[in-house]
Protein backbone atom coordinates (compact mmCIF):
# COMPACT_ATOMS: atom_id res chain seq x y z
CA UNK A 1 0.00 0.00 0.00
CA UNK A 2 2.84 2.37 0.84
CA UNK A 3 4.57 1.67 -2.47
CA UNK A 4 1.36 2.27 -4.43
CA UNK A 5 0.64 5.56 -2.61
CA UNK A 6 4.24 6.73 -2.91
CA UNK A 7 4.76 5.90 -6.58
CA UNK A 8 1.24 6.56 -7.85
CA UNK A 9 0.62 9.86 -6.08
CA UNK A 10 1.91 12.17 -8.81
CA UNK A 11 0.15 10.40 -11.73
CA UNK A 12 -3.03 10.34 -9.62
CA UNK A 13 -2.77 14.06 -8.91
CA UNK A 14 -2.31 14.83 -12.60
CA UNK A 15 -5.35 12.72 -13.45
CA UNK A 16 -7.47 14.45 -10.80
CA UNK A 17 -6.41 17.96 -11.80
CA UNK A 18 -6.74 17.34 -15.57
CA UNK A 19 -4.50 20.27 -16.31
CA UNK A 20 -6.09 22.69 -13.81
CA UNK A 21 -7.15 22.85 -10.18
CA UNK A 22 -3.92 21.81 -8.45
CA UNK A 23 -1.12 24.06 -7.23
CA UNK A 24 1.58 22.21 -9.16
CA UNK A 25 -0.20 22.36 -12.51
CA UNK A 26 -1.48 25.92 -12.07
CA UNK A 27 1.98 27.11 -11.03
CA UNK A 28 3.35 25.84 -14.34
CA UNK A 29 1.21 28.43 -16.12
CA UNK A 30 2.25 31.15 -13.64
CA UNK A 31 5.94 30.34 -14.14
CA UNK A 32 5.48 30.33 -17.92
CA UNK A 33 4.05 33.85 -17.70
CA UNK A 34 6.99 34.85 -15.49
CA UNK A 35 9.55 33.66 -18.02
CA UNK A 36 7.75 35.37 -20.92
CA UNK A 37 7.72 38.63 -18.94
CA UNK A 38 11.37 38.09 -18.03
CA UNK A 39 12.35 37.84 -21.68
CA UNK A 40 10.69 41.20 -22.36
CA UNK A 41 12.29 43.06 -19.46
CA UNK A 42 15.32 45.26 -19.93
CA UNK A 43 16.58 44.71 -16.37
CA UNK A 44 16.45 41.04 -15.33
CA UNK A 45 18.20 41.42 -11.98
CA UNK A 46 14.97 40.74 -10.07
CA UNK A 47 14.36 37.52 -12.01
CA UNK A 48 17.84 36.27 -11.18
CA UNK A 49 17.33 37.11 -7.51
CA UNK A 50 13.99 35.29 -7.37
CA UNK A 51 15.47 32.18 -8.92
CA UNK A 52 18.52 32.40 -6.63
CA UNK A 53 16.20 32.34 -3.61
CA UNK A 54 14.56 29.17 -4.95
CA UNK A 55 18.02 27.71 -5.52
CA UNK A 56 19.01 28.48 -1.93
CA UNK A 57 15.85 26.78 -0.67
CA UNK A 58 16.60 23.66 -2.70
CA UNK A 59 20.18 23.62 -1.38
CA UNK A 60 18.93 23.94 2.20
CA UNK A 61 16.49 21.06 1.80
CA UNK A 62 19.14 18.92 0.12
CA UNK A 63 21.57 19.52 3.00
CA UNK A 64 18.88 18.76 5.58
CA UNK A 65 17.92 15.63 3.68
CA UNK A 66 21.51 14.43 3.68
CA UNK A 67 21.76 14.92 7.45
CA UNK A 68 18.57 12.91 8.00
CA UNK A 69 19.87 10.12 5.77
CA UNK A 70 23.11 10.06 7.75
CA UNK A 71 21.19 9.87 11.04
CA UNK A 72 18.93 7.07 9.82
CA UNK A 73 21.90 5.20 8.34
CA UNK A 74 23.74 5.54 11.66
CA UNK A 75 20.79 3.91 13.40
CA UNK A 76 20.57 1.23 10.70
CA UNK A 77 24.22 0.26 11.04
CA UNK A 78 24.12 0.51 14.82
CA UNK A 79 23.47 -3.20 14.92
CA UNK A 80 22.35 -4.97 18.08
CA UNK A 81 22.84 -1.86 20.24
CA UNK A 82 20.27 0.08 18.21
CA UNK A 83 17.82 -2.82 18.31
CA UNK A 84 18.08 -3.15 22.10
CA UNK A 85 17.65 0.59 22.60
CA UNK A 86 14.61 0.78 20.33
CA UNK A 87 13.03 -2.39 21.71
CA UNK A 88 13.15 -0.95 25.23
CA UNK A 89 10.69 1.81 24.23
CA UNK A 90 7.07 0.99 25.07
CA UNK A 91 5.51 2.57 21.99
CA UNK A 92 7.83 0.91 19.49
CA UNK A 93 6.61 -2.30 17.84
CA UNK A 94 9.45 -4.13 16.14
CA UNK A 95 9.55 -7.89 16.45
CA UNK A 96 13.09 -8.64 15.24
CA UNK A 97 16.29 -6.85 14.41
CA UNK A 98 15.74 -7.67 10.74
CA UNK A 99 12.32 -6.01 10.82
CA UNK A 100 13.80 -2.88 12.41
CA UNK A 101 16.48 -2.74 9.73
CA UNK A 102 13.83 -3.01 7.01
CA UNK A 103 11.85 -0.20 8.64
CA UNK A 104 14.89 2.06 8.82
CA UNK A 105 15.91 1.15 5.27
CA UNK A 106 12.50 2.26 3.97
CA UNK A 107 12.94 5.64 5.65
CA UNK A 108 16.39 5.98 4.06
CA UNK A 109 15.08 5.02 0.61
CA UNK A 110 12.27 7.60 0.89
CA UNK A 111 14.75 10.30 1.87
CA UNK A 112 17.27 9.24 -0.76
CA UNK A 113 14.71 9.56 -3.52
CA UNK A 114 13.96 13.07 -2.32
CA UNK A 115 17.68 13.92 -2.19
CA UNK A 116 18.12 12.88 -5.82
CA UNK A 117 15.19 15.10 -6.77
CA UNK A 118 16.71 18.06 -4.91
CA UNK A 119 20.07 17.53 -6.63
CA UNK A 120 18.44 17.41 -10.07
CA UNK A 121 16.37 20.48 -9.19
CA UNK A 122 19.51 22.41 -8.24
CA UNK A 123 21.21 21.52 -11.51
CA UNK A 124 18.20 22.58 -13.56
CA UNK A 125 17.88 25.87 -11.67
CA UNK A 126 21.49 26.64 -12.54
CA UNK A 127 20.60 26.06 -16.17
CA UNK A 128 17.69 28.47 -15.72
CA UNK A 129 20.00 31.13 -14.32
CA UNK A 130 22.14 30.79 -17.43
CA UNK A 131 19.02 31.12 -19.58
CA UNK A 132 18.06 34.34 -17.78
CA UNK A 133 21.55 35.72 -18.22
CA UNK A 134 21.56 34.81 -21.92
CA UNK A 135 18.16 36.36 -22.69
CA UNK A 136 18.63 38.55 -25.78
CA UNK A 137 17.88 42.28 -25.89
CA UNK A 138 15.55 42.55 -28.82
CA UNK A 139 12.48 44.43 -30.00
CA UNK A 140 11.13 41.29 -31.65
CA UNK A 141 8.07 40.38 -29.55
CA UNK A 142 7.76 36.98 -31.19
CA UNK A 143 11.35 36.14 -30.25
CA UNK A 144 10.81 37.36 -26.68
CA UNK A 145 7.74 35.16 -26.29
CA UNK A 146 9.42 32.12 -27.82
CA UNK A 147 12.49 32.59 -25.61
CA UNK A 148 10.35 32.97 -22.51
CA UNK A 149 8.38 29.82 -23.33
CA UNK A 150 11.63 27.90 -23.86
CA UNK A 151 12.95 29.15 -20.51
CA UNK A 152 9.69 28.08 -18.85
CA UNK A 153 10.16 24.56 -20.21
CA UNK A 154 13.44 24.57 -18.32
CA UNK A 155 12.16 26.20 -15.13
CA UNK A 156 9.02 24.11 -14.65
CA UNK A 157 10.81 20.72 -14.49
CA UNK A 158 13.35 22.24 -12.08
CA UNK A 159 10.68 23.34 -9.60
CA UNK A 160 8.66 20.17 -10.19
CA UNK A 161 11.72 18.20 -9.04
CA UNK A 162 11.95 20.50 -6.01
CA UNK A 163 8.29 19.79 -5.16
CA UNK A 164 8.89 16.06 -5.53
CA UNK A 165 11.82 16.29 -3.14
CA UNK A 166 9.72 18.11 -0.54
CA UNK A 167 7.01 15.48 -0.96
CA UNK A 168 9.60 12.89 -0.02
CA UNK A 169 9.56 14.22 3.55
CA UNK A 170 5.86 13.37 3.86
CA UNK A 171 6.43 9.78 2.80
CA UNK A 172 9.59 9.46 4.91
CA UNK A 173 7.51 10.44 7.96
CA UNK A 174 4.89 7.89 6.97
CA UNK A 175 7.61 5.24 6.61
CA UNK A 176 8.97 6.15 10.04
CA UNK A 177 5.53 5.50 11.53
CA UNK A 178 6.01 1.80 10.73
CA UNK A 179 8.07 1.38 13.92
CA UNK A 180 4.86 2.14 15.88
CA UNK A 181 3.06 -0.77 14.24
CA UNK A 182 1.28 -1.68 11.02
CA UNK A 183 -1.84 0.30 11.92
CA UNK A 184 0.18 3.47 12.50
CA UNK A 185 2.00 2.88 9.22
CA UNK A 186 -1.28 2.60 7.29
CA UNK A 187 -2.83 5.65 8.96
CA UNK A 188 0.30 7.75 8.42
CA UNK A 189 0.54 6.77 4.75
CA UNK A 190 -3.10 7.52 3.99
CA UNK A 191 -2.88 10.68 6.08
CA UNK A 192 0.14 11.90 4.11
CA UNK A 193 -1.65 11.34 0.80
CA UNK A 194 -4.83 13.01 2.04
CA UNK A 195 -2.91 16.01 3.35
CA UNK A 196 -0.97 16.39 0.11
CA UNK A 197 -4.11 16.20 -2.04
CA UNK A 198 -5.95 18.68 0.21
CA UNK A 199 -3.09 21.16 -0.01
CA UNK A 200 -2.95 20.74 -3.78
CA UNK A 201 -6.68 20.98 -4.48
CA UNK A 202 -8.62 22.55 -1.57
CA UNK A 203 -6.27 24.74 0.46
CA UNK A 204 -6.52 28.57 0.39
CA UNK A 205 -3.17 28.63 -1.42
CA UNK A 206 -4.49 26.37 -4.20
CA UNK A 207 -7.50 28.63 -4.73
CA UNK A 208 -5.28 31.72 -4.83
CA UNK A 209 -2.91 30.16 -7.37
CA UNK A 210 -5.86 29.05 -9.51
CA UNK A 211 -7.12 32.64 -9.51
CA UNK A 212 -3.68 33.90 -10.53
CA UNK A 213 -3.64 31.47 -13.42
CA UNK A 214 -7.10 32.56 -14.54
CA UNK A 215 -6.06 36.22 -14.50
CA UNK A 216 -2.87 35.53 -16.43
CA UNK A 217 -4.66 33.50 -19.08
Amino acid sequence: MFAVCWLAYEPLLKALSRGKGAINTDMQAVRAAWMVNMAGRENRFMDGQLLSNALNSASFFASSNLLLIAAAAGALFGGEATFRAVSSLTLIETSTRTMLEIQLALVIVSLARGLLDFIWSIRQMNYCLAAIGAAPDTEDKALEKAYGQAAARLLNPALTSFNTGVRGYYFALAAAAWVFGAEAFIVATLGAVALLIWRQRKSPASRAVAELRRLLE
